[in-house]
């Protein structure tokens, strides 16, 4: 029961930091408006009030039904996964498909209730995004480097005791 509260709270935080930063962008900011919050860094960064109703980085514009019914495949495969780990360990694991799950939860709630995403963080070099698509690429990093490290630890260990079966 522990672990799924785990789960739970990290997908809630999550979504609630990704909805709260999307309102007060929203209620301050006009569409297409930007403002500097470190001017020494205005080349650099700003928070930018876009909307975005195709994929990440706006791929396939107006694909906003489309992704909702992937979404909702995504959080089905991640919670069912989830169930699978093993009960003890693993806490990474579960941190990183708890950030999958609110990143992916956080765009959902926008793609249905305003019919595309809101985005505002804005690197010059990077196409402005928001606090949701942070936790999903946190969340799949984080998971791609425990499944790495993991596999490096069981190829260390199968080659150690192959050697001393030598």
């Amino acid at each position: 029961m522990r672990r799924w509260l785990f789960l739970g709270a990290v997908a809630v935080c999550m979504v609630v930091l990704d909805q709260l930063t999307k309102a007060l962008v929203v209620s301050h900011l006009a569409l297409y408006e930007s403002w500097v919050p470190i001017e020494a860094l205005s080349h650099l960064f700003a928070i930018t009030y876009i909307t975005n109703t195709g994929a990440v980085f706006g791929i396939l514009p107006d694909g906003g039904f489309i992704f909702s019914i992937i979404t909702l495949f995504v959080v089905v495969g991640l919670i069912y996964y989830y169930r699978n780990l093993r009960a003890e360990g693993d806490r990474l694991t579960r941190l990183a498909l708890g950030l999958m799950l609110g990143g992916a939860l956080g765009n959902l709630i926008d793609r249905v209730r305003l019919g595309h995403v809101t985005d505002f963080i804005h690197f010059s070099f990077w196409p402005v995004f928001n606090i949701a698509d942070s936790c999903i690429v946190i969340g799949v990093g984080l998971l791609t480097l425990i499944t790495f490290w993991d596999d490096y630890k069981k190829r260390r260990k199968t080659s150690l005791d192959d050697a001393s079966a030598l």
